[in-house]
């Protein structure tokens, strides 16, 4: 009996208490770290999510190019990027035994006066810009001295040409009018290191006290061309005064207009560039090394919208808008005490992944303001409905979509700003960094690692 009620004791000594438990085991390393894992979880799936934010990059290169090709398309049918040189007076001289040179004079005076009239072709869903312009080209020649012995130069073979880029955006018989006397001109130029395309006529030049005299001269030239009208100032005093109804030109190449005006109805420019502003000479040879293109300066049809430019930009910030939505879930996570799958993430991040393609195919039908608001609306709508279906919590799922709808109001901000878009970005970026270090601050790790 003793025995038995000693066993009995011992049993009871061993038996644990309502509550009590006495188990060594220890939580797994999966457990006690379980926030850190999928925190660095997280951040492999922000990482592998910019895989398919550069095939959107190379989607839209695709696209730009697509929209390339169609405006060389409608360039080839039209006319192209249009560079008016000139006019020059050329003349053949004797330069050794059997051997033919060539001097150039440029004009004393050139004045230019045209209008320009653009107008926008479509090839599908792209659109170039291309125009049709009336110059009225005018001046006169210095009576030409030279270097070179007089009985050299092969006076009758005396021309005017000029060049033109592109000669199918050429309208009308252009001819010159040279003191008076009309001159047909005919397609190509004698010189192709001075010229690659234009056209020329052959001239009399009259013999003076003070040289050959060419005299005064005017053309006028109907032109067509895409996007790029440019002009090359090979007057010792030229002058280019331009008017056109479009609204968004782009003044580019060596110089500013001296005075200009761009109204909503349309534009006017005017240049004057010396000789003395170039680098090149009134009178020179092909022995020298020719090139009149080194001053050209023009106009560039400037197309208001360019989607493909500023949806490369707006990809450029998906990483920012990606791992800032990841972190917000993170965080609702910690405070909430609730546990959002991995698979879960990757859907949230596919949906902020397809706003880049919603946006460059509404860009290509609409305008790319109009096509970034109802992308947005479109992903903010999304994901906001599928986070208040996984917490349950309307509140939460309204949250998430305020702050989608602030990173996605930032990033349009520093699209539109380019000059101050640095500033912006990290201005907001460091905001951004502070706000998220307040509501860090609340998270009790600690409480976290017991509650694990």
């Amino acid at each position: 009996m003793e025995q038995q009620h000693l066993a009995n004791a011992g049993q009871e000594s061993h038996s644990p208490a309502p509550g009590e438990d006495f188990s060594n085991e220890k939580p797994s390393f999966m457990k006690r770290y379980a926030y850190a894992i999928k925190a660095f979880t997280i951040f492999v799936l922000v990482n592998l999510l910019l895989i398919p934010t550069n095939q959107i990059m190379n989607l839209i290169q695709e696209r730009e190019q697509r929209s390339d090709e169609a405006t060389v398309e409608i360039s080839n049918k039209w006319g192209g990027t249009q560079t008016f040189t000139g006019p020059i007076i050329i003349v053949p001289y004797i330069d050794t035994p059997n051997h033919r040179a060539y001097a150039l004079f440029l004009p004393d005076q050139l004045s230019i006066n045209g209008e320009l009239l653009p107008e926008t072709r479509h090839r599908g869903i792209y659109t170039t810009a291309v125009y049709s312009s009336h110059l009225q080209i005018s001046g006169n020649f210095a009576a030409i001295n030279s270097d070179i012995p007089a009985d050299r130069f092969l006076v009758n073979e005396a021309v005017i040409a000029v060049g033109v880029d592109d000669l199918r955006g050429i309208s009308n018989q252009p001819e010159l009018q040279l003191n008076g006397q009309s001159h047909i001109f005919s397609p190509g130029v004698m010189i192709r290191s001075v010229f690659h395309n234009g056209m020329q006529t052959r001239i009399p030049l009259t013999k003076t006290d003070s040289g050959w005299s060419a005299g005064s001269f005017t053309i006028n030239l109907d032109l067509r061309g895409s996007g790029v009208l440019y002009f090359s100032p090979v007057g010792k005093t030229t002058e280019v005064n331009i008017k056109s109804n479009w609204a968004n030109p782009q003044f580019d190449g060596a110089f500013l207009p001296v005075k200009s005006s761009v109204l909503p109805t349309g534009f006017t420019a005017a240049w004057q560039v010396s000789h003395l502003n170039r680098n090149f000479p009134q009178a020179l040879t092909t022995q020298n090394e020719v090139n009149l293109r080194t001053a050209d300066f023009g106009i560039k049809l400037f197309l208001p919208v360019d989607g493909y430019q500023q949806s490369t930009r707006a990809v450029k910030y998906a990483i920012l808008i990606i791992g800032l939505s990841f972190l917000v879930f993170y965080f609702i996570e910690l405070l909430q005490r609730f546990s959002v799958h991995p698979l879960q993430y990757i859907l949230i991040g596919f949906a902020l992944c397809i706003f880049y393609t919603l946006l460059i195919a509404l860009a290509e039908q609409l305008n790319f303001n109009t096509a970034y608001l109802i992308a947005s609306i479109m992903t903010i709508g999304l994901v906001t409905a599928y986070t208040t279906s996984i917490f349950n919590n309307f509140r939460i799922g309204g949250g998430i979509g305020g702050v989608l709808l602030i990173l996605y109001g930032f990033i349009y901000v520093i699209i539109q700003s380019e000059d101050q878009a640095l500033l912006m970005g990290s201005l907001g970026l460091f905001i951004i960094l502070a706000i998220v270090m307040y509501f860090s601050r609340k998270i009790r790790w600690k409480e976290l690692k017991g509650h694990e």
